[in-house]
């Protein structure tokens, strides 16, 4: 396995305003000096964080769906980012992971956000969805995800090595509690022995509700690789050495002593 480069894409939003988002978006990746082979775009990137499914939600596989797969192609990247989704009458916080060759995968939300009424408009996603790339596998999460350490957690065999290699975290994580995000993308690397790449929106919402981003790429020592400041809109291109998550893990063989167990 090689180095991978990864870039975080940590900007405001355009509240409930598909288009303006797309092509704000547009500007900073055609803008991009760096050769990257990820782009990870914050959650909910073409509305922000929405209520109103109803009004807003995409279909599967839609017109935004449709940008990331053209933008994926032109650009030789994977585009990573979540949307509003409608599907068979329901609404999901749906992580895309699309690649260059016009493939993708998804993962919906698991873990809604009660606190501002997530559940009330949306449904949970019910499967872990771990993607492979150029040898790399990665851990898909949505936001509150992070909070559920149960639901992130690596596992490890000597026949099959590791379930994966690091965690996209995308998400609209308000300013009040940056402290937490920050030690939490920290916590789920060390424990897991794998890079977490967190990507945070900045700026106020349409709830008046602010976001400082704190975005982050952190290796498995709980180090932080970005050099993004809070409330900084700006796209930073970092690589993944993997190199060093072999050599920490055949080093430092934690995994080995890890609790065995299972989801329900």
């Amino acid at each position: 396995m090689s180095n991978i480069k990864v870039t975080l894409v940590q900007t405001p939003l355009h509240w409930e305003n598909p288009q303006a988002n797309r092509d704000m978006l547009e500007k900073k990746i055609s803008m991009m000096e760096d050769f990257s082979e990820i782009v990870v775009l914050p959650e909910m990137f073409t509305t922000g964080f929405t209520m109103q499914p109803e009004k807003y939600a995409e279909s599967h596989m839609g017109e935004s769906f449709q940008w990331m797969q053209k933008t994926a192609q032109e650009r030789g990247v994977v585009m990573c980012g979540s949307i509003a989704t409608r599907e068979n009458g329901k609404y999901f916080n749906r992580l895309y992971w699309v690649t260059p060759d016009g493939s993708f995968q998804h993962y919906d939300k698991k873990h809604l956000f009660t606190f501002a009424g997530e559940d009330k408009h949306y449904s949970p996603g019910q499967e872990k969805v771990i993607v492979e790339y150029k040898g790399w596998k990665f851990l898909l999460l949505v936001c509150y995800d992070l909070r559920f350490p149960v639901w992130c957690k690596n596992n490890y065999t000597e026949e099959k090595g590791f379930d994966y290699d690091a965690i996209v975290c995308v998400a609209n994580w308000p300013e009040a509690r940056s402290h937490p995000w920050r030690v939490l993308l920290m916590a789920r690397a060390i424990e897991n022995q794998c890079f977490v790449i967190g990507v945070n929106r900045i700026g106020p919402d349409g709830n008046n509700i602010t976001h400082s981003g704190d975005s982050a790429l952190i290796s498995p020592m709980g180090e932080n690789f970005s050099d993004l400041m809070p409330h900084d809109e700006k796209t930073e291109t970092i690589p993944m050495p993997k190199c060093q998550l072999d050599d920490f893990r055949k080093k430092f063989r934690v995994a080995n002593d890890w609790d065995s167990f299972s989801l329900r």
